[in-house]
């Protein structure tokens, strides 16, 4: 034991907590949950990354951290004309395909067949709203937002991982200081609150299976790349369905996805947490601890979250997700003979369409799917005729 294992896993908790709250928050205020829904969500969703950790990295033997889908709980945010029953239905959905995914290893291969480029070109349009909205925000209260988007910048220099972070704490303390906050309320415990489902095809279709492929594509997929990456090599069926089983189980209390983690995973996998990789599991049990932590003071978190400036956390949120969004975009774009169906996946994505019911991310990659179709229609020799055909002149 390192003193280096219990303070990079409480680094890497309260990055991943801090510095995405703001979504949760944003996507539960989307579907019209209340606040006590919002606190029973977020505890719900910090007591699954708890015993998922615990479970998976002592079972295991390997630093394997979850998290909650932030591209997920991104388009439920952006989403509109969902209810907060509809969005607890789509949660359980998708929590049943993610255990149906682990029991059957087709699955799995068969998401990661989707292109990257298409795949992050969904992902690029759902984000893009929160980056344009963070900069929307400085007209709302130019002397307290440009001074943290200052601050961001430079800090991200130095950290990239801890900007966000403090940002929010910083942006939350000058609030306070200059009366833009009230006053605090009181700390409480949480508890969890049963939400009724309601299972809708357009929630399903516009919600459930987006939300799957997001986190199957940008999550689980990248989650286990993180963890090769350090040289592990885990089976992924048991790692994705035993997280699909606790998204199930979350569900019903108003909590959204979990998933294999990226970003807080590299903080837990590498060789500064300990020199030797078949003790850095360690980190797995102190990180549920810091999210136990999370769960026992949910309520009190979501109530600050309540009282800070709209504008704050619309600014936190932004930027939360601007390297996610950078890195979405720069996959999208890197294959020249995707780059068209990527970008036309981005478009509708990001247009906001909504037709018969469903949101604009199926529509988004239905499309780029169409226009890849397409070019590899091109490319084959039986339509080379077709496309002389209709080529211009000379």
């Amino acid at each position: 034991m390192r003193l280096s294992i219990p303070i990079s896993a409480l680094v890497a908790a309260i990055v991943g907590f801090g510095g995405t709250l703001a979504i949760v928050i944003a996507a539960a205020k989307a579907v019209g949950a209340t606040q006590v829904e919002t606190a029973s969500g977020v505890t719900a969703i910090c007591l699954a990354m708890a015993i998922e950790c615990l479970w998976l990295s002592w079972r295991t033997k390997m630093p394997v951290i979850t998290a909650w889908s932030t591209p997920g709980l991104a388009l439920v945010a952006a989403s509109s004309g969902f209810s907060i029953g509809e969005a607890v239905g789509a949660f359980i959905v998708t929590g049943i395909l993610l255990i149906a995914t682990g029991l059957f290893g087709p699955l799995t291969r068969l998401i990661s067949k989707i292109p990257a480029s298409v795949a992050s070109g969904m992902l690029a349009g759902i984000l893009v709203s929160f980056a344009v909205n963070a900069v929307k925000a400085i007209p709302a209260d130019p002397w307290l937002i440009l001074p943290l988007i200052g601050t961001f910048f430079v800090i991200r220099l130095f950290n990239p991982a801890l900007s966000v972070l403090v940002v929010l704490i910083g942006g939350g303390l000058a609030a306070f200081l200059t009366g833009r906050v009230g006053g605090l309320p009181a700390p409480e415990l949480s508890t969890l609150t049963l939400i009724a489902p309601d299972v809708t095809a357009t929630a399903i279709i516009g919600l459930a299976l987006p939300l799957y492929l997001v986190t199957m594509a940008s999550q689980n997929l990248s989650g286990l790349a993180v963890l090769r990456a350090a040289g592990y090599h885990p089976q992924p069926g048991p790692l994705i369905g035993v997280t699909g089983l606790f998204s199930l189980l979350s569900a019903p209390f108003g909590g959204s996805t979990t998933n294999l983690a990226a970003i807080s995973a590299a903080i837990c996998t590498g060789p500064d947490v300990h020199p030797d990789p078949a003790e850095r599991w360690k980190t797995g049990p102190f990180y549920a601890l810091a999210y136990l932590v999370f769960a026992i003071f949910g309520a009190s978190l979501v109530a600050i979250f309540a009282v800070l400036p709209q504008s704050l956390i619309v600014l936190v949120a932004g930027l939360a997700l601007m390297a996610p969004l950078a890195n979405a975009l720069s996959i999208a774009l890197k294959n020249e003979d995707e780059r068209m169906p990527a970008t036309i996946t981005f478009a509708v994505t990001a247009s906001g369409l909504t037709l018969f019911g469903v949101g604009a991310a199926f529509w988004g990659l239905v499309a780029g799917m169409v226009a890849l179709f397409l070019e590899s229609l091109k490319m084959q020799q039986s339509f080379q005729p077709l496309v002389r055909f209709w080529r211009p002149l000379p």
